[in-house]
């Protein structure tokens, strides 16, 4: 089955075409990356897909079902999660508070409900039991914007996934991360993900080639090549266009 499928996708600012008859084919189960030059259009692609942006034209399916244009919120709901570029999280609140809110989204309990959540005995239980699983365990009552780079990333992942979603999108969780940060963080998603649909954006080659079942390569806003890494790897196009001779792990 297809998780997702975008059909003759455009998108534009103000004229300035950035997407070009995008047709995009994430089959489930399956780690998907997208690559590309900065510029290529693929956070832009992600925000169409997300609800974000609506598109100029074409369509988006999330199992079969055309979501195209749905709110961002409504997208979530029906099981799709994001991570952002720019890490994206509540920053004065604490990392046990921060996973808690995505777990109250999963039940469908409503924040203004928050002064009797701490007598939620299964969310609190659920959430101890998350952060155990993604090495924050100490960090629990940490103020989010206390958490080192590498820590503040993974609760960005992990929230992500706190809905349970069944597809979810990472855009570079590996940027500006050290060597140990990126292969922890790696592992984390290989963890998380069992038995979910990823779609990564990613610049780092060997996370790419290591996560990936299928790359898709955008570049100047149209799809390129799509197909399994060694096959990425060998074509020539692809390489003029972007990856050149890149030596990358498998």
């Amino acid at each position: 089955m297809k998780m997702l499928e975008t059909k003759g996708l455009y998108h534009d600012f103000d004229g300035l075409e950035v997407l070009f008859d995008v047709n995009l084919q994430v089959e489930e189960g399956e780690r998907h990356a997208v690559i590309g030059p900065n510029g290529a259009g693929k956070t832009t692609l992600f925000n169409v897909i997300t609800g974000t942006y609506k598109p100029s034209r074409g369509e988006v399916f999330f199992k079969g079902n055309e979501i195209t244009g749905m709110k961002p919120c409504d997208i979530c709901r029906v099981g799709v999660g994001r991570s952002f570029q720019i890490t994206s999280t509540f920053g004065r609140l604490t990392t046990f508070q921060n996973i808690r809110l995505g777990i109250l989204s999963k039940r469908g309990i409503r924040f203004n409900m928050r002064g009797k959540v701490d007598k939620l005995e299964n969310v609190t239980r659920e959430t101890d039991e998350l952060l155990q699983r993604i090495n924050l365990g100490g960090e629990r009552d940490f103020p989010a914007s206390a958490l080192s780079y590498g820590k503040h990333r993974a609760l960005e992942i992990s929230l992500a996934m706190a809905t349970d979603p069944e597809l979810i999108l990472l855009d570079e969780f590996a940027a500006g991360m050290s060597r140990d940060e990126t292969h922890n963080a790696v592992e984390l998603i290989k963890t998380m993900t069992k038995g979910k649909t990823v779609v990564l954006i990613e610049h780092d080659m060997d996370v790419v080639f290591t996560l990936a079942d299928r790359i898709t390569v955008l570049h100047h806003g149209h799809i390129l090549a799509t197909g399994k890494p060694e096959e990425i790897r060998q074509n020539q196009e692809v390489k003029d266009a972007y990856l050149g001779d890149l030596e990358v792990a498998c």
